[in-house]
């Protein structure tokens, strides 16, 4: 996927004020309008111009896009970071482009569908606008409850028309259960309401950092144990990691590779709580010794395994 610099597309310095931009716009769209230009590619520009004005336009989404620096250059490989826009707050309000026209890929990594479903406003309403930031917790947030402190990214238009951000702290209690894809919701902390009217909300958008030992499915947790050859044939009993602290673990005999051995409700807590997988992976001694190769040569002997039996060879 390819970077777009939406400042070159409008032929603009990063630091420009949001008139200069709206400025910009108007001039180009009208040289490159469709109806008007006679340039082979005008459609094209036309389209590229639409989607840099989206973004830049709009102090949320230019300030979001800032946050990748000015190192990348138009047409670089670009994959977006995975937590680029975490603790950046934004209240949406829509795409202007329409018609079925599609953004590029650029852009729909970047404001797809984060963009889209923010801005839960209320119309005919003097309440102010909600917002929304998308956090990145750990595991053990939700599997215990936890208050955290979090900074958070709110973009400004200063009086000169120049893009700013403001950060502000919030100490955020994270709810036991929590899943990845649900929010927090804190009253209050969107945007003013107008005259009386109350203030909005703020959606924490959460989302966990990967862990170093446990995957997430739902509310199940899983983890993979590496186990030696004679403890699944013969069966065995290891301890095992748990977010709670280690625990014994028996291993049946003849067990096979990546058989599952369950752990009834110790997942992620909620009204149907999950499950705690532990996933048996089979791990080989290396021969890497006179005496394991002998090891090896003397199992090949004696025992009467064929493991391609199945296929028929």
């Amino acid at each position: 996927m390819e970077f777009k610099d939406y400042y070159d597309t409008l032929g603009l310095a990063r630091d420009v004020t949001q008139d200069e931009i709206k400025r910009a716009y108007r001039k180009l769209a009208r040289k490159y309008h469709p109806d008007v230009s006679k340039e082979d590619d005008a459609e094209q520009k036309f389209k590229a111009l639409g989607e840099a004005y989206e973004v830049l336009k709009d102090p949320e989404k230019r300030a979001a896009y800032d946050q990748l620096g000015a190192n990348w250059q138009g047409g670089q490989d670009f994959n977006a970071p995975p937590d680029w826009d975490t603790g950046f707050e934004f209240s949406g309000g829509g795409f202007t482009q329409g018609g079925g026209e599609a953004y590029s890929d650029f852009f729909e990594s970047l404001f797809g569908q984060s963009f889209r479903d923010a801005g839960r406003q209320h119309p005919h309403s003097q309440q102010g606008g909600d917002r929304h930031a998308r956090v990145v917790i750990d595991l053990e947030d939700s599997l215990n409850g936890a208050t955290r402190k979090i900074t958070f990214h709110v973009p400004e238009v200063d009086p000169q028309g120049h893009v700013k951000t403001r950060e502000r702290v919030l100490n955020i209690k994270i709810p036991k259960g929590i899943a990845p894809g649900q929010s927090i919701r804190l009253a209050g902390q969107g945007d003013p309401g107008a005259g009386d009217g109350k203030a909005g909300n703020l959606y924490l958008d959460v989302e966990f950092k990967k862990h170093p030992l446990y995957r997430l499915d739902g509310a199940d947790i899983s983890i993979d144990v590496p186990v030696a050859p004679w403890e699944m044939a013969l069966g065995a009993s290891i301890k095992v990691p748990t977010p709670s602290g280690l625990v014994d673990v028996k291993i049946p005999a003849g067990s096979a590779h990546g058989k599952k051995l369950r752990f009834k409700d110790k997942g992620l807590s909620g009204k149907t709580p999950g499950h705690f997988y532990v996933v048996l992976k089979v791990v080989l001694p290396p021969a890497d010794s006179p005496e394991a190769e002998k090891a090896y040569q003397t199992m090949a002997q004696d025992l009467a395994f064929n493991p391609r039996a199945e296929l028929g060879v």
